[in-house]
């Protein structure tokens, strides 16, 4: 008779963990939305404590490889470096970082690159901690601005960056209109992004209709591209010269996920730093990472990269999709 009660109690508390979930998700709303989201997880200090600088996904190799948690993420931002052919310019290089979170990313490209690199977020708090982690001496800053109505004049930049930031923004085509816009003639576009499968070609099934709603309720997403979509976004800006270079590293990413729930049971540590509250707020993390992990994992979301050059003058551009390493 007690292990029916044991057990009664345990799916009691599972049906009310997973009605509390669904009850308390933090839809889009606004841009307010995400700026409170994220002001929030970089208030309490949760997230960095097990993600570290970089909010974003780890490059594990092709195939993946066992690796440290935390240089995965800096070996992705090196990577991406690499993909987009940034290793060969010059130091002194003009970077606007596109949803820069706390500045892990800025910081590499300043340090390790000697580029200058301008930051910017619609968070204050994260502007407020990537401006205290930034030695004095590092060619990094950072700012409050809104990606769908950047603050500079076009042809500011010789490189725009951005890192996970698409699926935040409402208006996709508008998200590509202002990247370029702010690009210099000539000036290189490198973006990294979750995307959902494009359901043109393959629309969504019985039960990826109701994951992918979670995977947008849940952390403030108002919809996930394509990667064919996106591409042809940037291309249709009628300002990108030749090809948008695209490719999927769904497969290097992939070991993330898991490895993000495997960091909180590794480092126990975390419940005494933040009590019960914060381990029961991260906790309430665990099924949205199941939920990425079984959605990059099936097919139903991708890992895409874009790459595009800015034009001298006003072309028709084309869209192509390769997994080799552009030749800058």
């Amino acid at each position: 008779m007690y292990l029916y009660y044991t057990v009664g109690f345990v799916l009691l508390v599972v049906l009310v963990g997973i009605v509390v979930y669904l009850i308390t998700a933090r839809s889009y709303k606004s841009s307010e939305t995400v700026a409170n989201s994220y002001d929030e997880w970089t208030q309490d200090g949760i997230l960095e404590f097990y993600w570290g600088e970089h909010i974003h996904l780890g490059h594990y190799g092709s195939p993946p490889q066992r690796k440290d948690f935390l240089k995965a993420k800096s070996d992705f931002v090196h990577e991406m470096v690499k993909w987009g052919g940034l290793d060969k310019l010059p130091r002194g290089t003009t970077i606007l970082d596109v949803g820069c979170g706390i500045g892990g990313s800025s910081r590499i490209l300043a340090k390790d690159y000697g580029f200058e690199v301008t930051g910017i977020t619609i968070s204050p708090k994260q502007v407020q901690r990537a401006q205290e982690l930034t030695p004095e001496g590092v060619t990094a800053r950072f700012q409050i601005d809104d990606a769908l109505a950047l603050s500079f004049p076009d042809n500011s930049f010789d490189v725009v960056w951005s890192i996970e930031a698409g699926p935040h923004m409402p208006d996709q085509a508008k998200y590509a209109q202002e990247m370029i816009r702010v690009l210099k003639p000539g000036g290189i576009l490198v973006v990294a992004d979750w995307n959902q499968r494009d359901d043109r070609q393959k629309p969504l099934n019985f039960w990826e209709k109701p994951v992918m709603r979670q995977l947008l309720d849940q952390w403030s997403h108002p919809s996930f591209s394509s990667i064919e979509g996106f591409s042809e976004q940037i291309a249709e800006t009628g300002l990108v010269e030749g090809e948008v270079v695209t490719a999927d590293w769904t497969q290097e990413t992939l070991p993330s996920w898991l490895e993000s729930i495997w960091q909180g049971i590794i480092r126990p540590q975390g419940i005494i730093r933040f009590g019960f509250s914060g381990f029961i707020k991260s906790l309430r993390e665990v099924p949205t990472l199941l939920l990425m992990r079984i959605g990059f994992g099936s097919g139903l979301c991708r890992f895409g990269m874009f790459r595009a050059v800015k034009s001298n003058s006003v072309t028709q551009s084309k869209v192509i999709s390769t997994n080799e390493v552009v030749k800058a």
